[in-house]
């Protein structure tokens, strides 16, 4: 076995360690480990659609590449606590992590796959996030299941969700967590090898869902095919989804109820005519700054619009980009653009900051 050692930050319980994780069988990958880029690597290009575009990005905007050689890189979270970037490689079954002081580093693995028989396909992680105690909650692919990282020493977690109606999840996906702790999710079959005709697949809907504080799951749709990244406005009387369907690559909008179930569900916008002119990417994550602008993660990179869907500006990554989270001061966009990591400074600040 390959032991790796990261470093963690402190959260609420005030223990800072040096933490231990072993690659094991669960993990398809443990050597070849991707790399940190010289300073100075960019990555694409800036389009600018609207004046208002020049409120957001500055004159000498560029996307840095911070690192290569992922197969998939998603679900990136910051950890202000330890002023670093937690990030998932999906295929690898691995949550590296990013500092600027100390680069890349691996911090778990296996992270979301933990059964002894190997397998393909998507079993790690997807999308990380904080609660409110600053811990780390998982959407686990390969294990189908919410949960949280309670003791990141021993990787002992507590599982949130697995089941809907004593049916399994098929794969959670990407989560959003409202100031009153309720979590939203979504769940597509992306982590089950064989997707919508895997056999071990028990629901016969891919769902977006609410956990409650107190621990209720509900179902609040399964009208979308793949419901993928996931949003809610500063207001948070808006919830945003990205459904990532070749054929229906689009994202809706919907008003939040004072009970936190939705109303109301509109196409907030669609991109499958861009996809199918070539553009690459679908539908993916998506972040929220301080103003209700959305940066969303799909076709062309991450397209920026504004809360009436004006679609201001794209950060071109060439490529498939997964997601992207505000960092560091607030002002740092970081982006899982499929084999890399990049960051972007802007003029605006992420939400919450």
């Amino acid at each position: 076995m390959l032991s790796i050692i990261g470093r963690f930050f402190s959260i609420p319980s005030k223990f800072a360690l040096a933490l231990t994780f072993f690659c094991s069988l669960p993990s398809p990958v443990c050597s070849s480990e991707p790399h940190e880029m010289k300073t100075g690597a960019t990555l694409g290009s800036i389009l600018r659609h609207t004046t208002e575009a020049d409120d957001v990005l500055a004159d000498d905007a560029r996307m840095e590449i911070l690192a290569d050689g992922f197969d998939f890189s998603e679900g990136p979270v910051w950890m202000p606590e330890g002023e670093l970037l937690l990030f998932s490689d999906i295929p690898r079954n691995t949550i590296y992590q990013w500092r600027d002081a100390t680069g890349l580093q691996v911090f778990l693995r296996p992270s979301g796959y933990t059964e002894v028989t190997p397998r393909g396909g998507e079993p790690g992680a997807n999308g990380l996030l904080r609660d409110l105690d600053g811990r780390l909650i998982l959407m686990e692919h390969g294990d189908r299941r919410v949960t949280r990282l309670d003791d990141p020493r021993r990787a002992i977690k507590t599982v949130l969700a697995d089941r809907f109606e004593g049916k399994r999840l098929n794969s959670p996906n990407d989560g959003v967590m409202k100031s009153n702790g309720d979590l939203y999710f979504t769940d597509p079959p992306y982590g089950l090898e064989g997707q919508d005709t895997d056999p071990a697949k028990e629901l016969d809907f891919q769902g977006v869902y609410l956990l409650t504080v107190d621990g209720q799951l509900k179902l609040l749709t399964r009208d979308l095919n793949r419901p993928n990244g996931i949003g809610l406005s500063p207001d948070e009387r808006t919830l945003y989804v990205a459904n990532s369907d070749p054929d229906r690559a689009l994202w809706m909008a919907y008003n939040v109820r004072p009970d936190g179930t939705l109303a109301g569900g509109r196409v907030f916008q669609d991109r499958t005519t861009a996809l199918k002119n070539g553009k690459q990417g679908l539908p993916d994550g998506m972040t929220i700054d301080s103003t209700g602008l959305i940066y969303a993660t799909g076709p062309g990179g991450v397209l920026i619009f504004t809360p009436t869907g004006k679609h201001i500006a794209t950060l071109a990554t060439g490529g498939e980009t997964g997601n992207c989270v505000f960092g560091g001061d607030g002002s740092d966009l970081y982006i899982t653009a499929h084999q890399y990591l990049v960051k972007i400074r802007l003029k605006t600040k992420g939400l919450g900051y």
